[in-house]
């Protein structure tokens, strides 16, 4: 028994996704993608009010504080974190709506 090619194939009605909106999730999945930015966003997610200062984030990952301040701009730059001066320390907390957007994937 032989099939037809159109009983194998996937089909799709949709159209791609729209390539500046590609362009947009791929920045996302790039910043995610590296170890220690996925361990931030989980501290930064776990943490009291969900929000936390990178004086706080050094111990637990056990890497220096100019070296959390470089992933924490990378994942500003993508707009995954928020942050807030507070006298000489900078607080950071996740982008909710910006979060969202990599859930849309997946839906």
């Amino acid at each position: 028994m032989s099939l037809a090619i159109e009983q194998c194939a996937p089909t799709s009605t949709s159209a791609p996704m729209a390539r500046n909106k590609a362009e947009d999730i791929s920045a996302l999945l790039k910043a995610v993608a590296d170890p220690t930015r996925l361990q931030i966003l989980a501290l930064l997610a776990k943490a009291e009010r969900q929000e936390d200062c990178t004086c706080n984030l050094t111990e637990p990952l056990g890497l220096s504080q100019p070296t959390i301040s470089h992933h924490l701009k990378k994942l500003a730059a993508v707009g995954l974190v928020e942050k807030q001066r507070r006298g000489t320390w900078i607080w950071y907390s996740i982008n909710k709506e910006r979060w969202q957007d990599l859930g849309e994937l997946f839906k």
